[in-house]
């Protein structure tokens, strides 16, 4: 017994005196460590200034129960009991019962608030007790954020996001995706906090030893009166179509600035929603669409002119043992610019295989020499990988030139098709497609995007003008016609194409087509460019890119210039309106006597007429019906609030 107490002695001086700030360096690492603090995310916007994306703070307000002396408590606990009350609606009595026990129990993480907004946080860290800390009251603040898309699905893909799971692996989508690293993310903080068992931790301060430093912000090209537009044509066609999923990119012809995108899939319920990025990942077979690319290889080389008279047949023509169909009887000879107006497979694939059969190479380098053959390199993720098959490679045969002459044996994108068509437009110069103007933090400039010619001249002028001329008959009187109108000049390009066909016997079972539209317009001074990607639409209403992806485009482009104005044009700054300086007068003067009035949020964006009313000194409560801009509000104006009323905000 002896030895053994004298071995408990020396280990405990061991411990004391030899291993003593080992052992209170691992108590203090495992009860003390720092936690990140994630900055705010910087803001999405449109190129108008309206909010795309955003994180809004959060907070949940916790007490620590224990760490006020006494005296303090006793003191403080019934003014924070009556102010909790008047914010959450309960007696003072609940609220004072239930701190007291917590303060029994040795709680030092009692939750007081949760997911409140900062109008809230900053109320609440003001009330009795609270307001001396986290030394002197106990006050725990723990702030997240939450990441915001104000326009709800509208372009959510393409708007996009960065997602971390547990095990630290990221996934980027959309504008959000490719620049959260460099831009949007910012600088973690850094804040101390003590572990008080069960696996909780509580702040040691409420401030952090590291402040976090906020992303930048991203201010896009996006207009969102034309997003809105391209958005609900094309869920109103998928849904008249019963399609499968479809896609619409809007471009300005001079600069390449995307101003729309949609991109919509069809769930197990029959609704859509924005599922993938289909306008730049799907590289797929793009049809008639691409006639436009070999008819004008022809006519650069000048192995033909819009004159040259070409066999169409009767509907059917052999190419090396393959039947090439026409719809109906077919064409018989025709010029070539009447063939791409009718969209005629024979034609196509007669001028191409005639001309460039013995030198295939000099019909492809065309396609190498527009970049159709290499990605777009945009920023976004998932950009799909075009497939241009040229001889010595496993996808060439004696079949492969006849069936790139109207857009099979191929792929490319949507966008690039688009990037092509815009080329056209804008006087044959290939602009690569931009999704982001600027990067500001504040009102500083951090990086400014500029315009990116890939292709200074696709053609020569006499090329150029030929095509425009048939394309802009196509709608006129070729398989475009139905999307014809007196008053609105359109030109572009229909396309069906088979999908899913490997299999032909079960094709014919169930055919599958995607049906497309490219273009632009006004035809003679074309302002914007368009594609519309129709994927899989039930052959039971119609398949053909005239009936199905035509009204699309026609839609978008005849509200785009009623509903957006192309020129807005400022005479003068010294406007007075006397019925906006009464009205503004009443207000400010009601509002210096009362600070808890109703203002008029009609005609705001919706998520700052929020930011507004949070920010108001009065406890109240948004709802907010829809997005865009408010519409109505249920209280009027001038109005005095109420602790915890409900004001609900109707916006589109």
């Amino acid at each position: 017994m002896f030895v053994f107490a004298l071995a408990v002695v020396f280990k405990l001086f061991s411990i004391q005196f030899i291993q003593g700030d080992v052992y209170r360096q691992l108590a203090e690492k495992r009860t003390v460590k720092d936690f990140d603090i994630a900055p705010n995310r910087g803001n999405v916007y449109s190129a108008d200034g309206s909010l795309l994306a955003t994180s809004i703070p959060k907070y949940d307000i916790r007490l620590d129960a224990v760490q006020a002396q006494q005296a303090v408590f006793d003191e403080h606990i019934g003014a924070l009991a009556d102010s909790l009350s008047a914010y959450k609606g309960k007696s003072a009595s609940y609220y004072k019962d239930i701190i007291r026990k917590a303060r029994r129990n040795k709680n030092r993480y009692f939750l007081l608030a949760r997911n409140i907004s900062y109008s809230d946080y900053i109320r609440l860290r003001n009330f009795p007790l609270l307001n001396k800390g986290a030394i002197g009251g106990g006050l725990i603040v723990e702030q997240t954020t939450r990441r915001e898309h104000p326009m709800g699905e509208i372009a959510a893909r393409s708007i996009g996001y960065e997602r971390f799971d547990e095990d630290g692996n990221v996934s980027r989508a959309g504008i959000d995706g490719a620049f959260g690293e460099k831009y949007l993310r910012g600088v973690k903080g850094k804040r101390l906090k003590q572990k008080i068992g069960n696996g909780q931790w509580k702040p040691i301060a409420d401030f952090d030893q590291v402040e976090p430093q906020d992303g930048y912000d991203v201010y896009t090209t996006i207009d969102v009166n034309i997003q809105d537009i391209a958005h609900h044509s094309l869920l109103g066609q998928l849904e008249k179509y019963e399609a499968e999923h479809g896609c619409v990119v809007v471009m300005e012809v001079k600069t390449g600035e995307i101003k729309a995108i949609a991109n919509l899939a069809k769930t197990s319920k029959g609704t859509y929603y924005e599922k993938r990025n289909y306008a730049v990942y799907e590289s797929h077979e793009p049809g008639s669409t691409f006639k436009v690319m070999a008819m004008m290889a022809a006519l650069e080389d000048k192995v033909i002119d819009t004159s040259t008279v070409i066999d169409a047949a009767n509907g059917r023509k052999y190419f090396y043992g393959r039947i090439i169909n026409d719809s109906g009887h077919g064409y018989g000879k025709i010029s070539a610019a009447k063939a791409l107006e009718v969209s005629s497979n024979i034609g196509l694939a007669t001028i191409i295989d005639d001309n460039y059969a013995k030198d295939p190479m000099r019909f492809i380098n065309h396609i190498k020499r527009w970049k159709l053959n290499d990605s777009l390199d945009i920023p976004i993720q998932g950009e799909g990988i075009p497939n241009i098959p040229e001889p010595g490679k496993s996808n060439w045969s004696k079949n492969a030139l006849p069936s790139m002459a109207y857009g099979y044996n191929l792929a490319i994108t949507p966008l690039q098709t688009l990037t092509f068509y815009n080329a056209i437009a804008n006087g044959g110069q290939m602009i690569k497609p931009r999704f982001i103007r600027s990067v500001k933090s504040f009102d500083k400039d951090i990086e400014v995007f500029d315009k990116e010619v890939l292709v200074n001249k696709i053609c020569s002028d006499k090329t150029l003008a030929e095509i425009k001329d048939i394309l802009k008959n196509i709608v006129i009187r070729g398989t475009g016609q139905r999307m014809y109108s007196e008053t609105f000049s359109m030109a572009g390009k229909t396309g069906t194409a088979r999908t899913d066909y490997a299999n032909y016997e079960e094709w014919i079972k169930e055919r599958k087509y995607i049906s497309s539209f490219a273009g632009y317009f006004p035809a003679d001074n074309p302002k914007y460019s368009c594609i519309v990607v129709i994927h899989k639409p039930s052959t039971k209403v119609g398949y053909y890119g005239a009936d199905v992806s035509g009204p699309v485009f026609k839609r978008i482009a005849q509200k785009i210039y009623t509903d957006t104005p192309l020129i807005d044009e400022v005479k003068t700054l010294e406007f007075k309106n006397d019925l906006v300086i009464n009205e503004y007068e009443t207000y400010f003067e009601n509002a210096r006597k009362y600070k808890e009035l109703m203002p008029s949020v009609v005609g705001m964006p919706a998520m700052d007429a929020i930011a507004l009313l949070e920010n108001l000194e009065v406890n109240i409560k948004v709802k907010l019906k829809g997005s865009g801009t408010v519409r109505s509000q249920s209280i009027e104006k001038h109005q005095k609030l109420k602790p915890n009323q409900t004001i609900v905000l109707e916006a589109s």
